[in-house]
């Protein structure tokens, strides 16, 4: 069975109503990056902090799935399937996607300040301001903060290296390390980009097709096609 590699940015969630970070009226116009999403900010203004992510986790439990996520889910009845995410809402595991990779953390969980291996599911409540964990230290957003590292990426650059085929849906490319994944293919592998706009400097060795649509549109097209041809 093929493996296909999908690797989602923003862009998809943004068909599902959810705020981005990078257009003009995104998530950004209304906060400073220094305020809400680095170390320093949570140990400057953990309230603000704790209280920016509860704003997330209610957004994202307000909505719901959308034709990209159900159409990505989909493609796991024909294929050997991975998703990995920029996103941090949980709506591709709301649409039946079964191994997602979060590069960038989940908003519905915490982890502990002192061991970041110690994480625990917070589903959608708020994240009370002196919460501790198992271990008694102060739980934080399990989030990577600007400015900190991304613990995942070497995992996600070896599920890369497995794709037969990829698929990159709704990212801008520009957020590094993980606008870099498509690298980690194999040369021969072909690569789908499904966004409106084309990035420029996308790095993409091997474009097979570009797909100048919205997620929500361009997706479902995007997966009858490759059911058609590498099923």
């Amino acid at each position: 069975m093929k493996r296909v590699v999908v690797f989602t940015g923003a862009g998809v969630s943004a068909d599902s109503g959810i705020a981005t970070f990078r257009d003009s009226d995104g998530l950004w116009a209304n906060y400073r990056i220094e305020d809400v999403c680095t170390p320093e900010a949570l140990v400057r203004n953990r309230a603000g902090v704790v209280e920016f992510y509860n704003m997330r986790r209610r957004e994202v439990f307000a909505k719901e799935p959308n034709a990209a996520h159900y159409a990505i889910a989909e493609l796991e009845k024909h294929f050997d399937v991975r998703v990995v995410t920029q996103n941090i809402d949980n709506l591709h595991e709301r649409a039946g996607s079964t191994h997602v990779l979060h590069l960038h953390g989940e908003v519905t969980k915490l982890r502990s300040v002192a061991d970041p291996e110690l994480v625990v599911t917070i589903g959608g409540r708020d994240q009370r301001i002196d919460e501790v964990g198992p271990d008694g230290a102060l739980l934080r957003p399990h989030i990577v903060f600007f400015g900190e590292s991304v613990p995942m990426f070497d995992e996600a650059a070896r599920v890369a290296a497995t794709a037969d085929v990829m698929v990159v849906v709704g990212s801008s490319l520009a957020v590094y390390p993980a606008a870099s994944l498509v690298r980690y293919t194999r040369p021969e592998v072909p690569v789908y980009l499904v966004d409106p706009h084309l990035p420029q400097g996308h790095g993409i060795r091997n474009l097979r097709e570009y797909i100048p649509k919205r997620a929500a549109e361009g997706v479902p097209e995007l997966v009858e096609k490759l059911v058609r041809e590498y099923k």
